[in-house]
């Protein structure tokens, strides 16, 4: 399992870092991204303390990476946000799409498919056109297992396959029965609408794709 979108307690998951590792590791998890909310008032504290959790890597055989979740960012703030992130060394940059189940900006998705971002979480009823931005900037869009914000995983799922968009299955975890592993992540998958070889890309190809850089 390579998921690439979690929280620890340095926003709302239940977990400290190195518990939402260990329990991964358990899971038979080969990478984890820990991706907690961010906005302008605490960017520089949560990546400062989640890259120390790095270290782990030397104890377990798992790959860890440190991220962020641009959460309920006003889009005209989201472009510079993103730039700090990467300054600060974010390697994994999510934004909070327009799911159905939370009052996030209207634009959030079309503002952040411009941008210098990796995943696009949870994106709702996101439009044809785009979704056809995600294929041309190679953002992935996300397929995820979390209750509410998987009810339009079929859309996003025909979305992507009409206009050739990557897909990828995080969970989105944030309490330890969130964590799952490779099999249900494929079952996510063939659930929203895939076929097997679209499943085994999204839960498979695509996150490799993500972290083969670092």
């Amino acid at each position: 399992m390579i998921d690439l979108h979690t929280h620890s307690t340095f926003s709302d998951g239940e977990l400290i870092p190195s518990e939402l590792v260990r329990r991964a590791v358990v899971k038979g998890y080969k990478a984890i991204a820990i991706t907690d909310h961010v906005d302008f008032t605490n960017i520089e504290h949560v990546l400062s303390c989640v890259k120390n959790v790095k270290s782990l890597e030397e104890d377990y055989d798992i790959r860890i990476f440190t991220g962020v979740e641009l959460t309920h960012v006003p889009p005209g703030k989201m472009p510079s946000l993103v730039e700090k992130a990467r300054q600060l060394g974010a390697e994994i940059i999510v934004v909070h799409g327009e799911t159905t189940v939370e009052p996030v900006p209207e634009g959030t998705n079309h503002t952040a498919l411009s941008l210098d971002i990796d995943i696009l979480a949870h994106p709702g009823l996101i439009t044809l056109e785009d979704a056809q931005k995600a294929k041309d900037n190679g953002i992935c869009l996300e397929i995820t297992s979390r209750n509410g914000h998987n009810r339009t995983n079929g859309h996003v799922a025909r979305m992507a396959k009409e206009t050739g968009a990557a897909l990828t299955v995080n969970t989105d975890s944030h309490a330890p029965g969130d964590l799952i592993t490779d099999e249900v992540a494929f079952q996510i998958a063939l659930g929203a609408g895939l076929d097997e070889k679209e499943a085994r890309k999204a839960t498979i190809s695509q996150p490799l794709n993500i972290i083969k850089t670092f």
